[in-house]
């Protein structure tokens, strides 16, 4: 192993919090450790936190906790003594997981001692901007501060083409390199009977129709399309099930609205679930997972189910759908319930057409996260290797703190 290098890998949000980023931020402490050099998590202090789960360091800063049920941390890095923690560890390079708090925090240790940066931005971040800040004047102090955070790294990375436009969006001129994010499960391969057991044992009838939505149970996500579609299809008097597996914020009002349509017994809701082989168990019974979200940058619950031969539904032309072929490895559809709705009837009762396109989204696009980690690191080379040559080192920095009344 390579253990030249020492990463800091930040992130705004890492266990006992879960989303996507907090398992891309635990495959790359995971891999990058395991197999490449040496690599700690920097992330907001969290109560509930179990850092002794993990056999790497996580080092965690000032935070202030909002008790929720996401359990998110915002991170308060603005204390002179936090920066030397990080310059006296002796990173060979800081890469970012978060244009927000964490990578501020980068820029105040870079205001002290440079030290090459890379981002990742993950998220379109427009889309909770303009959710949850209430007035233009915060608005564009969280735009603005956002920008900043991204313009300060020394390399922007994405996760597919797509997240590339909207770092234009808001404002983001430079280049980037596409990084693609990798899959936790291994690829697997499931007999017919291996997948009559699990029905069975989950209570899943045998010769209907299975979809799946896996993700955060939150509107954006454009659940309230698939909801629709199903409705329609139950009103056209298709039998199926719809399992709902993930947990969010909008999970009540999900809920109540599938009950309103009358799809209750349609539904198999299996609340929050961590357990990955469990997970992939769900994936494993489902003849296609529904994801019809314009807001992922990557979607990785796209290459969880190719990692059992799970084909995709996807709306054309978002990032989650990228490198999909319709009726190969994947199926593509418009931004609507009837289009969903018809793609679904197309394809629901063509059980081996569906297993076919599911075996080519597996050879497609699935990515391991051995593979997606060793491309990372190779970079980080170069980036590293770049930032000496062109002197940047050397150079004054010029992405200064904010004003004073920010501190505390």
């Amino acid at each position: 192993m390579d253990n030249k290098l020492k990463i800091a890998i930040g992130t705004d949000a890492f266990p006992p919090t879960t989303d996507g980023v907090c398992n891309v931020v635990k495959n790359y402490a995971e891999h990058l450790n395991k197999s490449h050099c040496t690599a700690s998590v920097i992330t907001p202090k969290n109560p509930n936190a179990e850092d002794e789960k993990y056999n790497y360091e996580i080092f965690r800063y000032k935070s202030w906790f909002i008790p929720s049920r996401s359990g998110y941390s915002i991170g308060w890095p603005f204390k002179e003594s936090l920066s030397y923690e990080i310059i006296n560890r002796g990173f060979d390079l800081l890469h970012s997981h978060c244009p927000l708090a964490t990578s501020y925090y980068f820029r105040l240790v870079n205001d002290k001692k440079r030290i090459p940066v890379v981002l990742t931005y993950h998220t379109k971040y427009e889309y909770d901007f303009e959710r949850v800040i209430p007035t233009k004047p915060a608005k564009d102090f969280a735009y603005s501060f956002l920008l900043n955070n991204i313009n300060s790294a020394d390399e922007v990375w994405v996760t597919s083409e797509g997240t590339g436009e909207s770092l234009r969006k808001v404002g983001y001129t430079g280049d980037y390199v596409v990084m693609p994010n990798g899959c936790d499960m291994p690829k697997r391969s499931f007999s017919e009977d291996e997948i009559a057991a699990i029905k069975l044992e989950m209570n899943i009838p045998q010769d209907i129709p299975v979809f799946i939505y896996a993700g955060r149970m939150i509107w954006y996500k454009n659940i309230r399309l698939i909801l629709d579609a199903c409705k329609k299809l139950k009103d056209m008097g298709e039998d199926f099930k719809l399992i709902m597996l993930g947990f969010g914020d909008d999970e009540i009002f999900i809920r109540h609205y599938y009950k309103k349509l009358g799809l209750s017994d349609r539904i198999i809701w299996t609340k929050k679930i961590t357990d990955r082989q469990l997970i992939q168990k769900y994936y494993a019974v489902s003849d296609v997972l529904i994801f019809p979200s314009v807001f992922d940058t990557n979607g990785l619950v796209v290459r969880e189910a190719a990692s059992c031969a799970t084909p995709s539904l996807l709306i054309k032309d978002s990032c989650a759908a990228e490198g999909v072929e319709d009726g190969v490895n994947g199926f593509l559809c418009e931004e609507s319930v009837d289009s969903i709705a018809a793609k679904l009837i197309e394809i629901m009762h063509n059980r081996e057409f569906m297993a076919e396109v599911g075996r080519g989204a597996q050879r497609d696009i699935y990515i391991s996260w051995e593979y997606a980690v060793a491309k990372a690191y190779e970079r980080y080379q170069v980036v590293i290797d770049n930032f000496y040559k062109n002197g940047e080192d050397k150079k004054p920095y010029q992405y200064l703190q904010l004003k004073p009344w920010f501190k505390r």
